[in-house]
């Protein structure tokens, strides 16, 4: 019996050996999985080879993986830079006799309304906008309605009024028109500050020549009418945050004037300025605005630029009287969209276009 007993395996000793008999179990299990698997993917490639079917090589060349190239859209300045007219070093002021004078000058210009707007320091003759406003830069920028060849070709004949004007007369026309106010005394001081600076900006350009960058760019015209519509897009998306959705602009704190002045309403242009002409508005954003545009980097398309300017100037604004205008009504421009005119266009194609047929007709009658 005792010997017996001890052939009997312990509980422990029984589990260990059930434990190594699980796992020699498994083994073989897996095993014998792995190698069913193996016959069958043999199996499976002498089928499709025999078949006829195409296998891939593992040693099949890399292809050559195609990137799609993304065109960088390539702004074209609207001018050479080198061939512009460059305004004098303002720091050569200092250097004049009348330098507070020509100073005084300019910070007419580029201030107006402190001193001449509804609370101006001098008198409010105006509606809070500044020169600068439509003369960029002081009257300097180029492509940005500057000042330089206002000494070089005035007095000039002005078919606008049929007479000859000198630069006073330029003068006051902007404050009562782009202004919306009154004119100032010609022999007032202020009169004959911004006289002083006009003519210092444009002391090197030779009488009688007009340098290039003068003035405003060009838009080319459309094959179409501009579009007030597609325009009211463009302002809410690149003007608005500055001009107002409601193109009142943004006032200063104090109400002296404007951080960025308004384009439509009771305080803008009014109808007998130069930039109610859409032609006009479409060149001045085209080569300075949105902010941060230029002539050598602009932002706006053409098609842009004139529906911009077609719906800006589709809303209201202060009317003047332009009885008086165009006394030779076939001098009118193909966009001043008030009539008699020399023509059979409606008022409507003078406004908004197109305008090749215009330009065309005046062309031939020329």
């Amino acid at each position: 019996m005792w010997l017996i007993h001890n052939f009997v395996p312990s509980p422990n000793n029984l589990n260990r050996m059930m434990e190594s008999f699980v796992k020699l179990v498994s083994l073989l299990v897996a095993l014998l999985v792995l190698a069913m698997s193996l016959v069958a993917v043999v199996g499976l490639l002498l089928f499709l080879s025999f078949s006829g079917v195409q296998l891939p090589s593992l040693a099949q060349e890399e292809q050559e993986v195609t990137v799609a190239e993304v065109e960088i859209p390539v702004v074209k300045a609207l001018a050479d830079p080198t061939s512009l007219w460059k305004a004098p070093d303002w720091a050569s002021m200092d250097q004049e006799p009348n330098a507070a004078e020509l100073q005084y000058g300019k910070d007419l210009v580029a201030n107006t309304s402190e001193y001449l707007g509804p609370k101006g320091k001098v008198k409010a003759i105006s509606n809070g906008m500044n020169c600068q406003n439509c003369h960029l830069q002081a009257g300097t920028a180029p492509l940005g309605n500057n000042y330089s060849a206002v000494a070089a070709t005035y007095p000039k004949f002005r078919a606008r009024s049929g007479t000859e004007e000198d630069i006073q007369k330029r003068i006051n026309d902007c404050f009562e028109r782009s202004l919306n106010g009154q004119s100032l005394a010609r022999d007032s001081k202020e009169m004959k500050a911004m006289v002083a600076y006009i003519n210092w900006v444009g002391k090197d350009v030779p009488k009688g020549e007009v340098p290039k960058g003068s003035g405003l760019y060009e838009v080319p015209l459309l094959d179409r009418a501009a579009d007030p519509a597609k325009g009211k897009l463009v302002y809410e998306k690149q003007c608005a945050s500055c001009h107002q959705t409601n193109g009142k602009g943004m006032a200063k704190p104090d109400g002296s004037g404007y951080l960025y002045p308004p384009l439509w309403g009771e305080n803008s242009y009014n109808h007998g300025a130069g930039l109610y002409r859409i032609s006009r508005f479409a060149g001045y954003v085209k080569a300075n605005m949105p902010l941060g545009a230029t002539f050598e980097q602009p932002i706006l398309s053409d098609e842009e630029s004139w529906d911009l300017a077609a719906y800006v100037n589709s809303m209201e604004r202060p009317k003047k009287d332009l009885t008086q205008d165009w006394p030779d009504i076939s001098k009118k421009p193909m966009d001043h969209p008030f009539g008699p005119f020399s023509d059979s266009f409606t008022e409507e194609q003078h406004k908004y276009g197109p305008f090749k047929p215009i330009k065309a007709a005046k062309s031939s009658a020329k």
